[in-house]
Order: C-alpha cells, then structure tokens, then sequence
C-alpha cells in the first residue's frame, strides 16, 4: 500500500487513474531496462482532473543516448535532454518505422537540474539529475509537478491537495520561479483562467514583485500565452486578474488607462467603463478564434483619446473607431502577428460601429460586406453581440436577426461587374466593338443598373439591354 504522508501523499485513488496503452508502453520499456520511468507535468494533472490529455510527458534517469537506444523510432535535437518518441497505432513493443501512421509525439526528458536565468526565460546551466524529487523541484507549480508510474504518485509539493482546493501555487519559492522564467506569471493566469482556480497568496504576491520582468520576454511568447488565455473559459475574470496584478501594463497598457474612461451619462445606455466593458464585451463574444476575441476586447480602445463630456453631462467619442483601428494595428505590431491576422484585426475594429438600421439599402449592405470580407462576416457579428451584451443589452433584437438574414440575401446577388451573367465576349459580339475602354463602360452601365434593382441579373435581360445600349 502506498504511504498516505510525504512525497507519495495520496488525494487520489490510483486505481481509479488509468494510462493509455500507448503511456504505459513507454514507462515499460524504461522499466524493463532497469530505469525509473514516470509521466509527468500537465499530463498527470489532466488525469487527475478527468480532462483530456493533449500530450504525453515522460522523465526517466536514462539519458537521452540510453531513451534512443530503447525507442528507435525516436530523434533527439536539443540541450534540454528531451527525446520525441513517434507514437504509431497501434502502439506496441512490435510496432516499427513504416506499420503504421505516426499519431503523436511522446517527450521524454532526462532528470535534470538547473542553475542561473540570466535571461529570465532559460537556464544557463542544466545538469541531470538522478531523482525524481530532484527533477520536480525544478517545475513551476505544484499541480504540475507530481509524477506517476502507473502505480504510485509520487507529489512531494502537495499537488493534488492544490487541485483539489482549485490553488495555482509556485512550487517552493514563488519569488525564485519567476525570476527563473518570467513567462511562468503569465503560465499561472492562464491556469487559472483555463481551470477556474485562484492564485495562491504568496504566489500572488511574488507575481506583483516581479511583473515587471515581463519586459524581458519575447513578444511572441508572450502573445501566444495571452491568446490562450483569451480563448480560456474565465478568460474575463484572468484579464482583470492581470490587470490587478500589473501584467496588463506589459501587454496592453491601452487597454488598463481605458478603465479610468466613463461612458454612463444622458441618452448612453453604458452601464461600465470602457476597460470594463471591453472585458465584458469579449466575455460574451461567442467566437473561440483569438484574433476575434482581442478584437473584441481592444474594439472601443480609442474612446479613450475621443472621450468628450458638455455641460449637460452627455458623453460622446466621435470617430472612436478610427483611434481604436489605430491602436490595433499598434497592438498587432507589437505582438508580431503576421499580416493576415493584422489585417483581420484592425479590419473588425474599423468597421466594428456599422448600422443595423432596417432601412439600408441592399447597395449599402453590399458596401459593408466588401469594407470586411465575405470571410470575416461571422467574425464581425460575433464582435457586435459581444458589444451589444457587454454594454448591458440583451442577447439579441429583431433588428440584427433582420440584418443577418439579408446579408445572407444580400450576398446572392452579384458583388462585382465579373459577377453579372455576361462578358466581355458578349459585349464584343452585340456591339461589334474590339477590345478597347468601351467593354469595361458597358458592363460598368449594366452593374450599375443590376446593383441598383433597376435590372435583374439574368442573361436574356442583360443581353437585351445591350442591344439598346447599341441602339443608342
């Protein structure tokens, strides 16, 4: 029986957690060849926490030379002693290169110990190490640092009892882990926001001390935790907790001055602030894509540099779309998105402030639609019911059911002159003419008409109209 104190303490039944055959090949094999084998990190705290695993850790005493020789279907191109394992289905001690298709990539990495972050991110120094204690010490939180073998658990830090008690808590030393990694603060509020847990005291306090550190991060890795936290199920709730605990200053300063901006006065139906209504805006943004979520919560930024207040008391930001475009494309330099997020970016914030007014025309919707794309319409949409429930309105109001039904219409009808059901070869043939200026004038004078209602899109029509045009 495994003790119930000390490094194996047990808050779990282990004959309720269950390995994947593929798992459990892995830390046979090791075993077999007289090392230690256990799973590890985010993979052990899935299973305890019945989630699903997305990828499979593994440490073992074996050094990366001794893990090729016993896996050859494996490579090793790093310093940090991590050897990739292709895992093939089926997965057995029989399965070899070319019997069947590669399904994932198992990570295995030799016990190891680490020394100085002069960069704050990665150690200068890596030793390996010859316990597991030792390799667990070196982790970043307690829930991700507990290690089984199939049969024992083995959470020196207490682990279990923190996921139980729903805690992000720094293994050992708060204050040292985040001076080794200053990406581990950013780590503990995505946990957070993915998990619905709440950062320890003292992990909370040391993230305080050493936010500032941020700056030393590349701007990649830090937009990559920050889209996961976006996308994350508390991601509102984890975007004031950075805010609380002076991250946001580092990753969207925009957006933190934005909560010193009212908006409730005369004839505004506002209920929040502008910072608080862009996290509530994107809470409630129905979409998971991460660009459409920052969208979201960056769309009303500019309200900040437009805000104007009379003597009434009435409120107004005129042309605040235009400033918040701005700062999105700002926002998209500085997290290095490629161009076609930066474009889709600063394309939902320009045109964010669109009418829903019933009377539009059908020409006015067509406008609209080309302005953003036909590809970015569900993404727009999913920006304006995020603002229209983040500024305290209801879920939904007949007039934007009406003006998604026609912009579904309005997109049957044709969008450009190449749309229309004749060419140039038909112009050619009615009107005699060769190719010259007077083809693209002809076909112009039929879309104009066709856009405006005044002439149906049908080819018999068409042709018909050119024959007057010739007459004329």
């Amino acid at each position: 029986m495994i003790p119930t104190t000390g490094r194996y303490s047990m808050e779990y039944n282990t004959s309720m957690i269950t390995l994947p055959q593929s798992a459990k090949f892995i830390i046979d094999t090791l075993k077999t060849a007289g090392f230690e084998a256990f799973a590890v990190g985010g993979s052990v705290r899935d299973l305890l926490m019945g989630l699903e695993t997305l990828g499979w850790d593994f440490t073992t005493n074996a050094t990366p030379e001794q893990i090729l020789e016993l896996f050859p279907d494996s490579f090793y191109d790093n310093q940090f002693g991590t050897v990739g394992v292709k895992i093939r289905e089926p997965a057995s001690a029989k399965a070899s290169a070319g019997e069947a298709e590669v399904t994932d990539i198992y990570e295995i990495t030799t016990y190891r110990s680490e020394e100085g972050y002069k960069d704050h991110r990665h150690p200068d120094k890596i030793s390996w190490g010859k316990t597991i204690d030792e390799d667990l010490a070196r982790r970043d939180f307690t829930i991700n640092a507990i290690a089984f073998d199939g049969k024992a658990l083995v959470d020196p830090y207490n682990g279990q009892k923190d996921i139980k008690e729903k805690l992000i808590r720094a293994v050992r030393d708060p204050d040292e882990r985040f001076a080794e990694d200053a990406l581990r603060m950013l780590r503990a509020v995505r946990f957070a926001a993915s998990f619905g847990f709440t950062i320890e005291e003292h992990t909370t306090h040391a993230v305080k001390n050493h936010a500032s550190e941020l700056i030393n991060i590349s701007a990649e890795r830090i937009r990559d935790e920050f889209f996961k936290i976006l996308i994350a199920p508390h991601a509102a709730d984890a975007v004031l907790v950075l805010k609380n605990l002076g991250l946001l200053h580092f990753i969207l300063p925009e957006l933190e001055v934005a909560f010193a901006t009212p908006q409730k006065s005369p004839l505004r139906h506002h209920i929040y602030d502008v910072g608080t209504h862009s996290v509530m805006a994107m809470k409630h943004c129905p979409s998971d894509d991460p660009i459409v979520r920052l969208a979201t919560l960056i769309h009303d930024l500019g309200k900040v540099k437009t805000f104007r207040q009379d003597a009434t008391g009435l409120i107004t930001f005129y042309n605040h779309e235009v400033v918040s475009a701005r700062i999105a494309k700002d926002v998209a330099k500085r997290m290095r998105l490629s161009r076609k997020d930066t474009e889709t970016l600063y394309t939902l914030v320009r045109w964010h402030q669109f009418s829903v007014d019933e009377r539009q025309t059908d020409s006015a919707l067509r406008r609209f639609i080309r302005r953003v794309g036909v590809e970015r319409l569900s993404k727009i949409l999913a920006l304006r019911i995020g603002d229209r429930l983040g500024g305290g309105a209801t879920e939904t109001s007949w007039r934007l059911e009406l003006y998604k039904q026609r912009l579904v219409e309005v997109q049957k009808q044709p969008f450009t002159v190449t749309d229309l059901n004749v060419d140039g070869h038909d112009v050619m043939k009615i009107l005699g003419v060769s190719p010259s200026p007077a083809i693209g004038k002809a076909l112009d004078t039929l879309f104009a008409q066709v856009e405006a209602g005044t002439l149906p899109n049908e080819r018999e029509a068409l042709l018909k109209h050119l024959e007057e045009l010739k007459g004329n």
